[in-house]
């Protein structure tokens, strides 16, 4: 029997070998691919609902938290939405081989700079079984190989997906083990595989903050990654009472333990009157737990105090902190200071503060009259995502098909020769 570090590098290897074959293959070869790849989900409905209930028996055992159990729940619905996700990500235009560049050297050099895939990609993630389709069709599009650790949570459902995209990836004709699995649960496992720079490319960790920093920290690979999502709504001065109250509402509560949700309200001071009441009276009856500092407090009682930890504090869950703002800049410094730098919005009617917000605001994805929930690769049109990256190199905001790739040059010459 392998012991643990020998068999992730048996995977990487093997791993390494299909990405390159599966780079080689052509666009149409991929399409077919993912669509064989739906179709057999839901085919196989049922047998993921199955493991999926496992799954779920375990997990509500050992009291996991209520955000993460909403996570993990497939239901058939959900499967759809995942097959429709594939097929979106199937009709996607090819993101390889496209000429970024091209110019003619005076000495006659034909120099092309022209998109490929990354290489071998490793995803680590939490709960959520779904990322493995999401990851793997991605990926697939885009020509690289994908090694997927899923949690042990979702250990059935995660197991019986990638069996099923493996089997038809046979079907299709393309290589199976460019989608290969880790299923040594274990931290020894993540520690190891952070190390396996010499084959793996990129690694892309999802799940809660403990798996996420000891990635960012301990990984010898370049890391797509966010840490929070604590993202905020500011309801501005010059902002539409009905809209702001609608659009902020599904901002907290559409759902609630998803990283696009909003966690921190800021109103400013000459709406408070006409927006506020109606809003924490709405945030109230839909089940969530609003706090408040003093001045709020007052426009309903059932509104609990704030505290200076909650500004930092991401919930995912139906909790929602408000606070009051004097000013347009006011509310930039708290969100500045405060946000993980995923998705912030902004409800207003003036553009020009708008376009203040969106010059001051430093994250990934900047709003203006619509819900954060909004922050998803397949509400973009980019058919799914392999996860939002708030970092600033290569990949910012939804990691989908463009984003996993990289580009070479290409020169093309007649002879000749540099003096």
């Amino acid at each position: 029997m392998k012991n643990i570090k020998e068999k992730i590098i048996s995977i990487c290897r093997s791993s390494l070998v299909a990405s390159k074959n599966l780079s080689e293959t052509k666009n149409s070869e991929r399409n077919k691919a993912l669509r064989i790849i739906a179709k057999n989900l839901i085919k196989n409905k049922s047998y993921i609902l199955m493991q999926n209930k496992r799954d779920l028996e375990k997990a509500k055992e050992e009291n996991l938290p209520k955000h993460l159990l909403d996570r993990l729940l497939l239901n058939e619905s959900r499967i759809i939405s995942m097959c429709e996700d594939i097929i979106n990500i199937a009709k996607l235009k090819d993101p390889l081989g496209i000429i970024l560049d091209t110019k003619i050297r005076p000495n006659g050099l034909k120099i092309s700079k022209v998109t490929v895939p990354l290489g071998l990609i490793a995803v680590i993630f939490e709960s959520r079984p779904n990322v493995a389709s999401d990851v793997a069709a991605l990926c697939i599009k885009s020509g690289n190989g994908v090694i997927l650790k899923g949690g042990k949570e979702a250990k059935f459902t995660t197991e019986s997906i990638i069996k099923i995209i493996k089997s038809s990836l046979k079907e299709s004709g393309i290589d199976h083990k460019a989608i290969a699995s880790l299923n040594d649960y274990s931290r020894k496992s993540v520690n190891i595989l952070l190390k396996m720079d010499k084959y793996i490319d990129v690694l892309v960790p999802r799940g809660g903050k403990s798996l996420i920093e000891n990635v960012k920290k301990n990984s010898n690979i370049p890391v797509f990654s966010h840490l929070d999502g604590i993202c905020h709504t500011y309801i501005d001065s010059f902002a539409k009472k009905s809209m702001a109250v609608d659009v902020t509402l599904n901002a907290k509560m559409r759902r609630t333990s998803i990283c696009g949700a909003t966690e921190t309200i800021l109103c400013h001071k000459k709406v408070v009157k006409s927006v506020l009441p109606s809003l924490i009276n709405k945030l109230i009856k839909s089940g969530c737990k609003v706090k408040a500092a003093r001045e709020i407090k007052h426009l309903n009682k059932n509104v609990f105090p704030v505290k200076k930890e909650d500004w930092s504090t991401e919930y995912l869950d139906a909790v929602v902190s408000i606070k009051v703002v004097n000013s347009l800049k006011e509310a930039i410094e708290h969100i500045n200071n405060y946000s993980s730098g995923h998705t912030d919005a902004i409800i207003t009617e003036n553009n020009e503060v708008a376009k203040t917000f969106f010059k001051s605001i430093d994250s990934a994805i900047v709003m203006q009259n619509t819900s954060t929930q909004f922050a998803d690769g397949a509400e973009f049109g980019l058919g799914a995502e392999i996860g939002i990256s708030t970092g600033k190199l290569h990949a910012r905001g939804p990691v989908s098909v463009s984003e996993l790739t990289t580009y070479k040059y290409i020169v093309r010459g007649k002879g000749q020769l540099r003096k």
